[in-house]
């Protein structure tokens, strides 16, 4: 069966650090764009970070830029959201998705989704 795993997600302090996790089943994220969205609750999912599958070019929302790093791991198996400086805003769901499309910075292509982790943040 081929599905999205998201991990890493939990509760953490404000200021803190978590690192999530995008992984494959039945398939390999080698080939693919990458990327990881948020929704919160009573918001509109929103996308925060694209990584593109052809060079590994990145794309941060304003709201994370300087904060959240994605990046592939050497065997391009997993893709990763290292999240720094996190603040109550940032306290949604997280899941990763995937888009085949040449066009890697358009949000409506990332077509296929995992469950997604919860971060919290809090004190």
């Amino acid at each position: 069966q081929v599905h999205l795993v998201e991990s890493g997600g939990g509760l953490v302090q404000p200021g803190g650090s978590l690192k999530l996790s995008c992984s494959a089943s039945g398939f390999t994220l080698d080939y693919y764009n990458i990327g990881w969205f948020r929704q919160a609750p009573g918001k509109e999912r929103e996308g925060i970070s694209l990584i593109s599958s052809s060079d590994d070019s990145t794309w941060y929302e304003d709201s994370v830029k300087g904060r959240f790093t994605i990046y592939r791991d050497t065997d391009k198996k997993r893709v990763y959201l290292q999240m720094n400086s996190l603040n109550p805003e940032d306290t949604a769901v997280y899941y990763c998705a995937t888009s085949r499309a040449q066009e890697w910075l358009e949000l409506r292509t990332y077509d296929y989704w995992g469950q997604g982790t919860q971060v919290t943040v809090s004190s």
